[in-house]
This record gives structure tokens, sequence and C-alpha cells, in this order.
């Protein structure tokens, strides 16, 4: 007897001729991490599903999801992060959605780890 299999719901994201799937939670900080960093041409784009887009505008901040894109670029846990920081993860997640400012002491701290201008956190 075959067993269902969970499917994991994905946003395909393309630059230039390369297409990518990612998981739907990250997509809006993968994509502002993205057009931050090569600018605001139209070589990104997102597919047709970009309702989940409009609904991950709301839960997370620009910083925010600029912090988590950033993080997962770097290829960083929450837990290893945080460590890293010196601070809880509960904190890095509240700084990823919004709920804790992140603040300029704490941006430029991020920055340096991760190796983005401060400037996108504030």
């Amino acid at each position: 007897m075959s067993v269902p299999m969970k499917k994991h719901l994905t946003e395909t994201i393309t630059v230039g001729q390369e297409c990518f799937y990612i998981p739907r939670k990250t997509a809006k900080a993968v994509l502002v991490l993205l057009k931050s960093t090569i600018g605001t041409d139209d070589q990104t784009i997102l597919s047709d599903e970009s309702e989940t887009i409009h609904k991950l505008d709301a839960k997370y901040t620009r910083a925010g999801s600029c912090l988590q894109g950033a993080r997962i670029k770097e290829g960083l846990s929450q837990v290893d992060f945080a460590a890293k920081l010196g601070i809880s993860q509960s904190n890095l997640s509240k700084m990823e959605h919004g709920k804790r400012p992140i603040g300029k002491a704490m941006a430029k701290r991020i920055a340096k780890i991760l190796k983005v201008d401060y400037r996108i956190l504030l």
C-alpha cells in the first residue's frame, strides 16, 4: 500500500536564465535579498502564485525579510546565528518577524557577520 507524500509548498524565482524553487515561507526574504543585491531590474521574476508573497509581506517587515534572507544566504540556522550574535534564538526570530526592532548597533553587528550593508536592516 502506498503512502501519500506531503508536498512542500514552493515558490519559483527566476534570476536570468536560472529557475529556483524555494519554500514559500522563505520566498519573500530571498526575493528582497536578491532585489537588494542585483538592483531593481526585471531579471528577478516571481511565479504566478504571488498571493503568497502578499501574505508574507504582511507577516514580515522589510528589515526582517532582509535579515532572514541574508541569514539563509549564509547557510545559518536561527540558533547558530543567534549564538554568533550572543542573543537568544527567540529574540532573533522576533527581529525577523518585525516584532522587535533591530536597532543601529545590532544592525552593524549583524551586517558584519552576514557581510551585508547594515542600512538594509534598518
